[in-house]
């Protein structure tokens, strides 16, 4: 049986699947045509049905319930890791909510976030991630909205943190941050569906045993970026909870869900959001 998967270029995604796409594991039978894109095109080749398993942002996967059903591997929560909102200057609760703030991608968690505390501002400006950073420095847009591995660069280049998204998540609800999830096509047979889960879990499970053993793969797809950003990327967003949700991981993805409920966002209230049969720890 083989399988389509989306998953990013960036450090994180590469480190969990390097050993699933090189056959380091037991695939029981699997095998697999993969993509590697933005986490923002990849939610759109979600939206198209592209993909039998996917890399989402948790708000695009709110739109996508009916299609997509949450593995309880690989998922991407934790504290202390949620985006920044970013300027040359600081600015006011005024100043935001009129400013022109590019972000990366209207799917992406990050967006959903910056909805969440500022939700007057509506000037944004959709960019690759990588690029916003530039475009906050030469002043095409007031502030930025910044994810991956550029919560490490900022600083260098003379940018000023305006927030924490993730601590302002954390403040308001005492949950880890649910960042970007692993989903599977809801109509894959379900003993396909576990299987899966299993083999990524496997794959999860070498990586965070044999870190070494991936770095070729993670070092060819992180856009010559320094080594130790590479490693301080990998560890804000490889976790307990990306082996396996566990209880408080699916209890924030859960809260997640409720919010955007809340908003108006979910497709489908009824969809199941979680593997069934999935196994948890606490």
């Amino acid at each position: 049986m083989k399988l389509s998967i989306g998953y990013s270029p960036c450090p994180n995604d590469t480190f969990i699947f390097d050993a699933l796409a090189h056959g380091k594991i037991d695939t029981e039978g699997l095998e697999f045509d993969i993509v590697l894109a933005d986490v923002e095109a990849l939610n759109r080749m979600a939206f198209e049905g592209q993909l039998d398993v996917t890399k989402l942002s948790y708000h695009a996967f709110a739109h996508l319930l009916e299609r997509y059903v949450l593995l309880d591997a690989g998922s991407a929560l934790g504290n202390n890791c949620g985006p920044l909102l970013i300027a040359r200057r600081p600015l006011s609760d005024e100043e935001i909510n009129s400013a022109k703030i590019a972000i990366p991608g209207r799917f992406t968690t990050a967006n959903f976030l910056l909805s969440l505390a500022w939700p007057d501002a509506a000037d944004k400006v959709e960019m690759v991630f990588s690029d916003i950073e530039e475009a906050v420095l030469d002043g095409s847009v007031d502030a930025g909205l910044i994810i991956h591995e550029n919560r490490f660069t900022y600083e260098q280049k003379g940018l000023c943190k305006i927030a924490d998204l993730g601590e302002f998540w954390e403040g308001r609800t005492g949950m880890p941050i649910p960042l970007g999830g692993i989903v599977i096509r809801r109509d894959l047979p379900p003993e396909l569906q576990l299987r899966f889960n299993r083999v990524l879990a496997r794959s999860v499970a070498y990586a965070l045993d044999h870190p070494q053993q991936t770095l070729p793969y993670v070092r060819a797809h992180a856009q010559e970026m320094d080594e130790a950003v590479m490693f301080q990327h990998i560890g804000l967003y490889v976790n307990e909870f990306t082996r396996n949700l566990g209880t408080k991981g699916r209890a924030a993805v859960q809260l997640m869900f409720d919010m955007a409920r809340e908003r108006g966002v979910l497709a489908n209230r009824d969809s199941a959001i979680f593997l069934p049969d999935g196994e948890s720890n606490d």
